[in-house]
């Protein structure tokens, strides 16, 4: 009898364990349990940034791919990383202003957005499924991006990683371009774990938030725009080397230029602006995606739009991350913009977080405290106006788990000061408790808790005097400098000069010493709110790093030069890609490009004997492509996919099986490809779940035999 009585204990104390770590597992966050990061495996391969990495782009459609770059429409190509070969990969242009500014210029130097799973969901490089190749347009540092996002790194904030790339197409040079993680799937099982939460990325959707909706953008059409017939149109003046007069935007008395802080101006820049994959899915339970006019219940000034004359500029109040009220459809540049697939308990979840935050109630379980407030020492410290703290209130993401919020960093072109590209003195001695646009910043709630409590702006200080003195910033950018000087120098589509790169990175190098100065100086001396102008930055001009004015439509953008000439000289013959004939310094010589773009989709090492510099080679591959046939050409891949059906550029091919709402591998594109549907972190959900309910009935069993 006490045999059966230990054994009923022992069954009885194996189910509760069970029950608890499942409930753990499940709802970690709740009990204050943080996140497992998980090691994905592409983090030290492609995005080891400890040398320049090759990316040869082979496809056949190329020419097509730039004329038809601002369509936004994806094509199958292979890529050959390092030597290592991917095909069936979906690449398009991306960008917004970007793609109309390229478009406009003597230029075909696009970004580009890769999906490694557009048409194979199975397929990943090494774990990742996005990747953004971007074009360092607007930088003449070529490293602005890299350097922001490398600090953030080093501080321990959550950022994309990012590494230099030297692409080729068909093994043609093409140019310096960086690599930057998408934040998407990849990136948050490799944060957060797979059972992450939800991602958004907040933006105005009549700014071009979403995909496809900025391919008409034009920034000179934007500055000059007229706002509605009762309001004058807004005007706009030089304000010296390649810079602009930011539009008035700060009700009817503008603020004198000269006294504004680097973030105070309109933004507008960026790469990536906003980020083309943030269309939401039409049939998104619980998402009002059409709207016209103002939506029910929401004030107009709310409905999605800017507000140029109110307070702290151009985003709305969603945007701003405000608590409107509890209407669903008050947030809807949240929702449209949603990363990952979201229930209206989601929404509501988030609704409640952002009416603590503006409340300041409860703020520990609604921020992540030491997540945001190292976030915002690197933003903070590299002035960027075109973000969360501009006045245009964009290029950032939102993560939310369980009702916990944190901010993720995106698009640094135009940091250090470049948006405006104006006052350097103002800007390098800007308080680093006052980096909101045109105002106190009471109306960032997700800034405004750090200023608001004392508590907490100590710890905002702390942390900065952190950074200070652990990351060494001026051996970062001697470190990249090093490493992209030999690409520079041999780039053939390259924006900016040689002279201008070196320029660039030497006035990169002074304003980070001297904000480095200032910011150490306004600590110490306990005056974090006024511009005491502690460091004397007036010999500098920033727009020698590249900035917003430089490269706009009529402006043209230097450095093109004779490099541009001399690549349009040799391809102009071409009607095809670029030469295939010299594609034998990428891919061995008896493969054609088609022979690399076979439609199964597969990873296979390739020779990868390159044009890089010697001193640059990225570890060679040793046994060719694999399975791929050694005696195909062009005519026969077109051939195959012919005959399968499933040409990946075919319009007509609308029908195809989907995977997670996407044509295979070339039809339709629908935007629910950019929903992350968690199938993992809920399968591993369910598993658990399972085993319990097993364990707990056969413990029931034992006690009723017993």
């Amino acid at each position: 009898m006490s045999g059966s009585k230990h054994l009923d204990r022992m069954a009885w104390g194996f189910t509760a364990f069970i029950l608890v770590v499942t409930l753990l597992f499940m709802k970690g966050g709740a009990f204050g349990l943080e996140a497992m990061e998980r090691t994905m495996g592409y983090e030290d391969r492609l995005f080891d940034n400890t040398k320049v990495h090759t990316l040869d782009i082979v496809m056949e459609d190329w020419n097509e791919l730039i004329q038809n770059a601002t369509s936004e429409e994806y094509y199958a190509a292979a890529l050959v990383i390092d030597g290592e070969a991917y095909k069936n990969v979906g690449i398009r242009g991306k960008g917004n202003t970007s793609l109309s500014t390229v478009a406009s210029m003597d230029s075909d130097r696009y970004s580009f957005k890769v999906e490694f799973d557009h048409y194979d969901s199975s397929m990943t490089y090494h774990g990742l499924d996005k990747l953004s190749l971007n074009n360092l347009i607007q930088d003449a540092t070529m490293m602005k991006d890299y350097l922001t996002y490398t600090l953030m790194k080093e501080f321990s904030a959550t950022a994309p990683l990012c590494s230099f790339v030297y692409l080729t197409v068909n093994g043609e040079d093409w140019g310096l371009y960086l690599a930057v993680e998408g934040v998407e799937e990849s990136f948050l099982q490799r944060n957060y774990g797979t059972n992450y939460g939800n991602l958004y990325k907040p933006d105005s959707s009549n700014f071009g938030g979403g995909r496809g909706h900025g391919k008409d953008f034009r920034m000179d059409d934007f500055l000059n725009r007229e706002e509605d017939s009762d309001t004058p149109a807004q005007e706009t003046a030089p304000l010296g080397d390649g810079a602009f007069a930011p539009p008035p935007m700060f009700g009817d008395a503008p603020p004198d230029p000269a006294h504004l802080a680097p973030s105070q101006t309109p933004e507008g820049s960026g790469d990536d602006m906003p980020d083309p994959d943030s269309v939401a899915s039409p049939t998104m339970p619980g998402i009002r995606q059409e709207k016209t006019g103002s939506q029910a219940g929401v004030p107009p000034a709310m409905d999605g739009g800017f507000n140029p004359g109110g307070k702290g500029g151009m985003g709305s109040a969603d945007v701003k991350l405000q608590y409107i009220d509890e209407n669903i459809d008050s947030y809807t540049n949240i929702w449209d913009n949603a990363k990952t697939t979201v229930t209206e308990a989601d929404q509501a979840r988030l609704i409640e977080s952002l009416k603590k935050l503006s409340d300041q109630e409860q703020l520990e379980s609604v921020v992540d405290i030491e997540a945001v407030i190292r976030y915002f020492v690197v933003h903070n410290y590299v002035c960027n106006g075109d973000s969360y703290t501009g006045s245009m209130i964009h290029n950032y993401y939102l993560y939310e788990s369980d009702g916990q919020l944190s901010m993720i960093p995106w698009d640094y072109n135009l940091a250090y000061g470049t948006f405006h590209g104006g006052d350097a003195q103002g800007t390098i001695n800007t308080p680093i408790d006052a980096p909101v646009s045109g105002g106190s910043g009471e109306d960032r709630p997700m800034w405004n808790w750090i200023v608001s409590d004392a508590n907490y702006t100590e710890l905002y200080h702390q942390y900065f005097a952190e950074f200070l003195s652990t990351v060494d910033v001026q051996a970062l950018i001697d470190n990249a400098y090093s490493l992209v000087k030999p690409y520079v120098e041999k780039d053939p589509t390259a924006f900016y000069t040689v002279e201008e790169f070196e320029t660039g990175v030497e006035t990169l190098r002074r304003f980070c010493d001297l904000r480095s100065q200032s910011v150490s100086m306004q600590l110490e001396n306990g005056e974090t709110e006024a511009d005491m102008n502690y460091v004397d930055a007036s010999s500098l001009t920033l727009t020698d790093m590249g900035s917003m004015g430089r490269g706009m439509p009529g402006g043209g953008m230097p450095g093109l030069g004779e490099k541009r000439a001399l690549f349009n000289e040799r391809n102009s013959s071409k009607q095809g890609s670029p030469v295939k004939e010299t594609a034998a310094s990428r891919v061995p010589m008896s493969l054609s490009p088609a022979e690399v773009l076979s439609p199964e989709g597969e990873s296979t090492e390739a020779d990868s004997a390159s044009q890089t510099p010697d001193s640059a080679h990225p570890p060679q591959g040793s046994s060719g492509y694999g399975d791929l046939s050694q005696n195909g050409d062009p005519s026969e891949w077109k051939e195959r996919n012919s005959d399968q059906g499933n040409s990946p550029n075919s319009r007509e091919n609308v029908n195809r099986t989907v995977h997670h709402g996407r044509s295979k591998p070339g039809g339709a594109w629908s935007s629910e490809q950019n929903r992350l549907e968690r199938t993992s972190s809920s399968d591993a959900n369910l598993l658990w779940l399972v085993g319990s309910v097993f364990f707990l009935g056969c413990g029931l069993l034992i006690a009723k035999k017993s």
